[in-house]
């Protein structure tokens, strides 16, 4: 965890040349969370591979032992020997997830259906987080929330002496939503419904299927889904989950590859799941040579290696249908348009409102630090670029804890004409423990920076 009292780390990045190499990235974070969800409920156990070990995976995982289940490293594996479904255990303690939006979101659905009382905390920045998308279909399944601010941490939840299952139409789009109402519905009695009209990543519906859910998915003509889950079922451990490579962290290294002259990069085990490549199909549009190359199922999971060369881009405008797919992507997306020729426009971002940081001001405002033309509205951004990078850089960046932020404004130094720090790179750890000796290995450069 990011304790606000620890120094600062500032980082600067500059360009010195193409990159090139084969890296891999770390395991998926949105898998590796539900790996050890899925896992310390499940009965028996469950051997994990290729987990993110970063501060917010680490930070379920320990969420998962003070309610009973028994997680261990062993070489490069995760031993998971879990509890069974619907035996959870009263934590012992708060449960602390630090920085971790997704494994506290997914948690709070997890107990909301438990006859005991858990309190979450988490940092500075968790602390500022609404939860209440996820608190409310709780409170209709019985669910009592005390907190100190309106749906904010710290709070407690104390679920009911016996859920009630609910039919629950998912007002925006939101996969932790939709995954908080799924997990509560697993220790409820009856069906638990949820209608999804956008669909967002599909991690845990598949993900529960492996364990053994009864667990349905309709979809309609328009793409819309209806999930229905029978509660109170068995859940079985999974000998072999192997997580997928992470687009999210692939994403900062496919976009420098692009940007950086004479580029050529291989990133390998890259997680391909149609609803996590907005960004890929984005850049394809926008002149990106990125290709797919051995294609393959792992852990149920559609992966490939992407081969990725510098390219001459342009610019595009982004469906505000799409932002589901790629609503972390944004702010590295925004670093790409700054190097495509014209202008590249994003809309549907109010969900970056309310991330880690208010991330769609933390890129304007890095934007505007490095020399890059834009405008921003409530929930829209424009970028007009330069695809020599000319005139750019030279800015501080505040990333405002936010990982993302730090890790793309990163990416904009390797290849813009002046070097971009940022105030602080404590936090990648969070996401991305291994993004700089990567950055490094492909021959980028990242200095201590003073500010």
């Amino acid at each position: 965890m990011t304790h606000p009292a620890a120094a600062p780390r500032p980082l600067r990045s500059r360009r010195t040349g193409a990159l090139a190499g084969r890296v891999r990235v770390p395991g998926d974070k949105s898998i590796s969370h539900r790996a050890f969800l899925f896992g310390g409920l499940a009965s028996g156990r469950t051997r994990v591979t290729g987990l993110l070990e970063g501060e917010d995976v680490l930070a379920t995982g320990r969420a998962m032992r003070q309610m009973g289940a028994r997680i261990e490293r062993e070489g490069e594996t995760w031993i998971v020997d879990g509890v069974g479904n619907g035996a959870l255990l009263e934590p012992d303690g708060v449960l602390d997830f630090g920085n971790a939006g997704t494994g506290a979101r997914l948690a709070m659905g997890l107990v909301g259906a438990y006859d005991f009382t858990a309190t979450f905390i988490g940092d500075a920045s968790l602390s500022r987080r609404p939860m209440g998308r996820v608190l409310e279909p709780l409170r209709e399944m019985g669910a009592q929330v005390l907190a100190r601010s309106k749906d904010r941490l710290p709070l407690s939840i104390r679920g009911p002496r016996v859920a009630a299952p609910i039919e629950y139409r998912v007002p925006m789009a939101s996969a932790q939503v939709k995954s908080a109402v799924l997990l509560a519905g697993l220790n409820t009695p009856g069906t638990t419904t949820l209608i999804e009209p956008i669909p967002t990543r599909d991690h845990t519906e598949r993900m529960l299927q492996g364990f053994g859910a009864r667990l349905e998915v309709e979809t309609d003509r328009a793409g819309g889904r209806t999930i229905r889950l029978q509660g109170q079922g068995e859940l079985t451990g999974v000998a072999d989950l192997v997580v997928p490579g992470d687009p999210s962290s692939a994403a900062f290294l496919v976009v420098a590859a692009l940007v950086v002259p004479g580029s050529d990069v291989v990133i390998e085990n890259a997680l391909m799941n149609p609803t996590r490549t907005g960004l890929i199909e984005t850049l394809r549009e926008m002149g990106g040579a990125i290709e797919a190359v051995n294609p393959r199922l792992s852990g149920g999971e559609e992966v490939a290696d992407l081969h990725v060369k510098h390219s001459a881009l342009r610019g595009v405008a982004v469906p505000p249908e799409r932002a589901p797919s790629m609503i972390d992507e944004y702010p590295v997306l925004a670093v790409a348009a700054a190097f495509a020729e014209g202008d590249t426009l994003m809309q549907g971002l109010e969900e970056l409102r309310v991330k880690e940081s208010d991330r769609l001001a933390a890129v304007a405002a890095g934007l505007a630090a490095n020399g890059v033309a834009h405008e921003e509205g409530e929930d829209w951004l424009r970028v007009s670029g330069r695809s020599d990078g000319s005139g750019l850089g030279g800015g501080t960046v505040e990333t405002h804890l936010d990982h993302r932020i730090a890790m793309s404004f990163l990416v904009m130094g390797l290849a813009s004409e002046k070097p971009v720090a940022v105030d602080d790179a404590r936090m990648i750890a969070t996401s991305f423990p291994d993004f700089e000796a990567l950055v490094a290995r492909l021959g980028g450069a990242l200095d201590a920076a003073a500010l």
